[in-house]
């Protein structure tokens, strides 16, 4: 790979998946940073609105067989930013030969804000990810979200079509895993189903979310998000991450639930996974169930995992999962 240097620009050259990228010093806008691991670096796609968008890139390590492998775009849920992929997943991928791409969605981490009271909706966050890998990514990529990143992947799925216009719109994908995603209909079911068999629950999920009470309660975030065993210290990191991440809310959820369910698709030209965690404390069973029939697959749940799969103290059993996966798919 060639590094060449010119003032505030480091442009990215090498044989891989993706394209000429540049590395723009800007204002940051989090007031708890998230410092980069090495091989990663924090770059900028500029949409026609004149708005950025954070990318976390890390570049897959050269392998021997001399295989091509297809790039990885990651995309966080609410509270989340590019950041909760790159302590643990963009290394671990990258090892293994993966170009991987973990983006914040407007008005999330050093992303821009929209002048709206809300970051977007279902529609322009697929459409900022579709833009994002039009300008930026060569061959189709394997997308990858969590929770209602997961909900915004789906909503792309339904939107990647073989005529013309919806090529230019929403490139193609090599595949989708949807990880601990908010399901085809909502979250509304789930809260429902909490609310008459786990009232408990549905009030601490509640409280923690819509309240953003996990913000200030370490036991609350920790019960959310992650297993009784993650250090608290860990938690607390992450907790002041989550809290500057998101500076508007992801969706307006009254006008999300309006516009579900995302619209199904026949015949899928491509892979679909569905992973689950066993311990998740925001989307439950039946959810993941429910994810995984529209697509007409079987869910995969791994045991001994919280919500926040990707940061959890047993992350590597989710990331294996995907791997695996992955390598059952057609290079």
């Amino acid at each position: 790979m060639a590094v060449c240097v010119s003032g505030s620009h480091t442009i990215f050259t090498s044989r891989s998946n993706l394209k000429t990228f540049a590395v723009l010093s800007r204002e940051k806008k989090m007031g708890v940073q998230y410092d980069l691991k090495q091989g990663q670096s924090r770059n900028f796609h500029e949409f026609p609105s004149g708005l950025s968008m954070e990318v976390i890139v890390q570049k897959g390590a050269e392998n021997s067989k001399n295989v091509e492998y297809p790039p990885l775009v990651f995309v966080h849920g609410s509270y989340h930013a590019a950041w909760c992929w790159a302590d643990h997943w963009l290394p671990f991928f990258s090892s293994f030969g993966y170009d991987c791409c973990a983006v914040s969605l407007l008005g999330q981490g050093e992303s821009d804000a929209p002048a709206d009271s809300v970051a977007g909706t279902l529609q322009t966050h697929a459409r900022d990810v579709a833009d994002f890998i039009c300008r930026n990514i060569r061959s189709p990529p394997v997308l990858v979200g969590h929770s209602f990143g997961g909900l915004i992947i789906q909503y792309y799925i339904s939107n990647v079509g073989s005529g013309k216009l919806k090529e230019d719109l929403f490139p193609k994908l090599k595949g989708a895993a949807l990880v601990c995603s908010v399901p085809p209909s909502g979250n509304s079911g789930i809260v429902w189903r909490y609310v008459l068999s786990k009232p408990i629950t549905a009030f601490k999920v509640t409280r923690s979310l819509a309240a953003k009470a996990f913000q200030t309660s370490l036991p609350l975030c920790k019960e959310t998000f992650f297993s009784a065993t993650m250090e608290d210290h860990v938690v607390k990191r992450y907790q002041d991450l989550m809290k500057e991440s998101s500076r508007m809310p992801l969706f307006d959820l009254r006008k999300l639930n309006a516009s579900l369910p995302v619209p199904s698709v026949a015949n899928c030209p491509f892979e679909i996974l569905v992973l689950g965690a066993k311990d998740d404390f925001i989307v439950d069973e039946e959810g993941l169930k429910e994810t995984a029939k529209f697509y007409g697959v079987s869910p995969v749940c791994v045991e001994a995992v919280a919500h926040d799969m990707m940061l959890d103290v047993a992350w590597e059993s989710g990331a294996e999962v995907i791997l695996s996966w992955l390598n059952g798919l057609d290079k």
